[in-house]
């Protein structure tokens, strides 16, 4: 929570969090305007009441305390923490100036397991780039269906598509919802809720989305994410994925990772590394050349169908779209890579899974 209210010059108000004892809860409230970040937890109230604290200063003096009940007492605006032998006092400011979250209709709802939608959505998070020309891609853009959530994102020289199938009963949605989660928000959502085994729950509106997870003791909300959607339409991607190619090679993914870290450290200032695809000898040639430090050779032994096909790619490129395929999956995992030319768009996509798609495109020789 203290990442979110971070530094405001201009509202100093944004860099506190709200701490609110309401009935039987301890509620902590932190937001940016942009994010928003609610968390409870079951307490015991002697009083109802709110404060507004410094979130550095309040997690800091956390952090060192033991592992042991902790006892917080609101006296004016300042929070008297006890825990133990450690007794802290913290000023606080008026928490009628702390801004209200705004509510998310929660009648269309998706219920998903936790750890696998962020699993899927690393895949994809980091490829988003940011644009002031195009703010469409600075998010992650999301298709939610009855039995599918398609997640997509680009910064214009590679795109990863990843899809993630849900069973009928865990779809409430009424109709299919498409929409774009600035890549900050889906960042803070994988840093909060990757770990955690329960279900989400995802809520949609027009302009916001709200994410939570639930209290095992009672029925209430544990924690919830509300973002802001980036305005404006996603770019058609699917027009600038080939559908036909005429190079394919299958080669195992963990030589190939390593092989390409090796090339990249003779690669030139551009950061290119050449693959040769020779169909004839069923491999496929690594090499890179650095004039100030020295070149690099070596192949690996593949299946290769359709034509010999020489190319040139970004090492940094290349292998996000590699680590991504890799993630969560067996070492012996191979790698599927189609080509249509050496000046043409890259696919790579885990063999027999057309769940994962990368593409990249290739740095022109000419």
């Amino acid at each position: 929570m203290e990442k979110i209210s971070g530094k405001s010059l201009n509202l100093p108000i944004l860099n506190n969090i709200l701490v609110s004892a309401e009935k039987n809860f301890l509620n902590l409230t932190s937001t940016d305007l942009e994010i928003g970040i609610n968390w409870w937890t079951l307490v015991k109230n002697e009083k109802e009441g709110k404060v507004a604290i410094p979130s550095r200063t309040l997690s800091s003096v956390i952090n060192f305390l033991p592992n042991k009940p902790i006892t917080l007492e609101l006296k004016d605006l300042n929070l008297d923490v006890n825990c133990e032998n450690y007794n802290t006092l913290i000023k606080g400011v008026n928490p009628e100036d702390f801004p209200i979250i705004p509510k998310v209709s929660t009648e269309e709802k998706i219920v998903i397991p936790s750890k696998k939608f962020c699993q899927s959505l690393s895949k994809v998070v980091d490829i988003a780039g940011y644009s002031t020309s195009k703010p469409e891609i600075s998010g992650v853009y999301f298709v939610f269906q009855k039995d599918l959530i398609t997640m997509v994102a680009t910064d214009s020289f590679r795109l990863g598509e990843n899809k993630m199938y849900l069973e009928a009963s865990m779809s409430e949605i009424s109709k299919d919802y498409s929409l774009i989660l600035p890549q900050r928000a889906a960042k803070e959502i994988i840093s909060i809720f990757g770990e955690k085994e329960d279900d989400l729950t995802i809520y949609f509106s027009s302009n916001q989305i709200l994410i939570e997870t639930s209290l095992s003791e009672v029925k209430h909300p544990q924690v919830q994410v509300v973002s802001r959607l980036i305005e404006g339409e996603y770019p058609n991607y699917q027009e600038i994925i080939p559908k036909k190619y005429d190079t394919r090679v299958s080669i195992p993914i963990s030589e190939l990772i390593n092989q390409i870290k090796l090339a990249s450290l003779f690669s030139s200032k551009i950061n290119e590394i050449k693959l040769k695809i020779d169909h004839t000898k069923n491999q496929v040639n690594i090499s890179s050349q650095n004039t100030d430090v020295g070149e690099y050779s070596s192949y690996l032994k593949g299946k290769v169908e359709g034509k010999s096909c020489d190319i040139s790619f970004n090492h940094k490129f290349l292998l996000d779209g590699l680590n991504n395929i890799a993630l969560g999956k067996d070492k012996d995992l191979e790698v599927v890579i189609e080509l249509a030319g050496s000046e043409r768009a890259g696919v790579l996509k885990p063999k027999d899974d057309e769940n994962y798609l990368y593409l990249v495109m290739p740095i022109k020789t000419t």
